[in-house]
């Protein structure tokens, strides 16, 4: 009996670290390797696609149609219904106070009055959560977790869209990420990071793909990709649709430029 108390014992005070132990790691950076039979199974659910819409506007569906787009403002058009939209700060071209009524959630990066804000909801077969960073803010001061980086987890990979990001990143940020698989970067180089620090940022990150946004103009945009090709592949396309699927990721990172600004 003593030793039937005591097992209990035991067992209870290690309840919250199992359960924590069941949970799934956000955006792991290793997989278990998977039969041949299982992984063709799978692979229809190992799907995103994303369209630039402009700016650093893009909608994001999952395999299983759920549709989320980045920076929503009043300024982007963006296709409607929608089950959920992220704001990163609040600027402008960034978010908007009027999200339209047929949005399912509305996602801010940034907390009431400044601050912490945590952002972690799934709907259907998509996870959206956030990890806040600092920025600049216009008297050239520090605005603490006034920007957040939103990652979207479906179909077992994750995207990460950066915001507005002003800094490189901690091991702490890096930590809260995971394994990214698709990068959504701005590369204006002035507004937000400058592209010698941006490119420390990606190398850091060490995604599949890159998707350059947040860029006034195509001279902004091939200096961000001359940079880019002294260490990545680059390829651009014509259309400003990209569909991920997992197991056709590239083995090196490649930055993939669609069309629009």
């Amino acid at each position: 009996m003593i030793r039937t108390l005591l097992s209990l014992a035991v067992l209870l005070t290690l309840a919250p670290d199992l359960a924590r132990a069941a949970e799934p790691e956000a955006c792991p950076r290793l997989v278990a390797q998977r039969s041949p039979l299982i992984q063709r199974a799978a692979v229809t659910q190992e799907v995103a696609r994303l369209r630039f819409q402009g700016h650093a506007t893009f909608l994001i569906e999952s395999a299983q149609g759920v549709r989320a787009a980045t920076d929503y403002n009043d300024l982007i058009n963006v296709p409607m219904p929608l089950d959920a939209v992220t704001m990163n700060k609040a600027h402008s071209t960034h978010f908007t106070s009027h999200p339209d009524p047929r949005i399912g959630q509305v996602l801010r990066g940034w907390g009431e009055g400044g601050g912490e804000v945590e952002q972690d909801v799934r709907i259907g077969d998509l996870r959206i959560r956030n990890v806040q960073t600092n920025i600049r803010d216009w008297s050239g001061g520090t605005e603490y977790l006034g920007n957040s980086i939103f990652v979207f987890e479906t179909g077992q990979m994750c995207i990460a869209h950066l915001g507005h990001l002003h800094h490189e990143l901690t091991p702490e940020h890096l930590r809260k990420l995971g394994q990214i698989d698709v990068l959504l970067v701005p590369v204006d180089g002035s507004y937000t990071l400058d592209q010698a620090g941006m490119m420390n940022v990606i190398e850091k990150i060490s995604p599949r793909i890159v998707v350059p946004m947040h860029f006034f103009g195509t001279y902004t945009l091939d200096r961000f990709l001359r940079l880019a090709a002294e260490r990545f592949d680059v390829e651009r396309r014509d259309r400003p649709d990209l569909t991920v699927v997992k197991d056709e990721l590239p083995v090196r990172t490649k930055v993939i430029v669609l069309p629009g600004h």
